[in-house]
């Protein structure tokens, strides 16, 4: 059986209020957003967000429906070479959205996908449903509403959708979870594996946590918004306490220079909760540091820092 799925992204203003979705049929498909986002993120989120929806049916082809030939090329052809160079691009660049993209990478191992790229408003039923529905959310954080996130796909499909249509059959032998708990997909997978998985979740949080090293992130508001969680404290090495909207201000005025990571320890606290120790190296000055990163809605992100400075 191979679940046949449209993904997409939507940004107002490209930066501005983004939203992705992902579509099978109006009983199964997900989406979500950020208030200041691009396309690209938009489109990344989506398939990401595709793959930890079904990692409970990893055994089942994905064919996966994109309108965007960036992601699929970032996936399909450039993100080798990029891991190769340090996630850096043949010009030596830093590559862009390295938040997203390593995280589609963890969760590629071991399944069977194929992406196939579909002309964007054009009438495709999948396509269509998966852009209206990033859209709406991407009106919805414009607006102050709270979004639509849609059921998920948090059971088995009895039979999967025909290519290009909608309207598979719905799951059977439990109900629908409400969107509340479709954040938790994880939690549905046996100890066993979610043991197996740990490491795979070390390394995506040990990515993400250098990307914030990285000054074409740390001065793009999208991407740090994206990355930090909406209770972000920070104690910095001056011993202020930053809150979320602060530090991001600050972050995107000052810039900088990435230093150099070396890290000290990765240690998993909970399912959901991941603590990172390392040290940054500068020109002048060397600092340690310390990051706990909580998985909420599906993703990773950074819920507290604090740095001091090397004795």
């Amino acid at each position: 059986m191979t679940i046949t799925a449209a993904a997409d992204g939507s940004a107002l203003g490209n930066p501005g209020p983004a939203g992705w979705a992902w579509y099978v049929d109006e009983d199964h498909w997900h989406a979500g957003g950020w208030p200041h986002g691009t396309n690209n993120q938009g489109e990344l989120m989506a398939v990401l967000d595709l793959f930890r929806s079904t990692v409970h049916m990893a055994d089942e082809p994905l064919r996966i429906l994109c309108d965007s030939q960036y992601v699929i090329n970032c996936i399909t052809k450039w993100m080798p070479g990029w891991k190769r160079r340090g996630w850096k691009k043949a010009d030596g660049k830093p590559v862009l959205n390295v938040d997203l993209l390593a995280q589609i990478d963890a969760e590629l191992a071991g399944r069977d996908y194929t992406f196939e790229w579909v002309r964007g408003h054009a009438g495709h039923a999948l396509n269509e449903a998966a852009d209206a529905k990033a859209r709406a959310v991407a009106l919805a954080f414009q607006s102050g509403r709270a979004p639509g996130e849609g059921p998920g796909f948090g059971v088995p499909l009895v039979s999967a959708a025909a290519p290009g249509t909608a309207g598979a059959p719905g799951p059977a032998g439990q109900p629908d979870r409400p969107a509340s708990e479709q954040a938790s997909l994880f939690d549905e997978i046996a100890p066993e594996a979610a043991e197996a998985g740990q490491p795979r979740d070390l390394d995506a949080v040990v990515e993400l946590e250098q990307s914030l090293l990285n000054p074409d992130v740390r001065t793009d508001y999208g991407q740090l918004a994206y990355l930090l969680h909406p209770d972000f404290q920070e104690i910095g090495a001056s011993g202020r306490l930053w809150d979320r909207e602060e530090l991001i201000e600050e972050l995107v005025q000052r810039g900088g220079q990435a230093p150099r990571f070396e890290l000290l320890d990765a240690v998993p606290l909970a399912d959901d909760l991941i603590h990172i120790v390392y040290r940054t190296v500068a020109e002048t000055a060397s600092e340690l540091r310390s990051s706990l990163w909580q998985r909420t809605e599906g993703r990773w992100r950074v819920r507290f820092h604090q740095g001091t400075p090397e004795a």
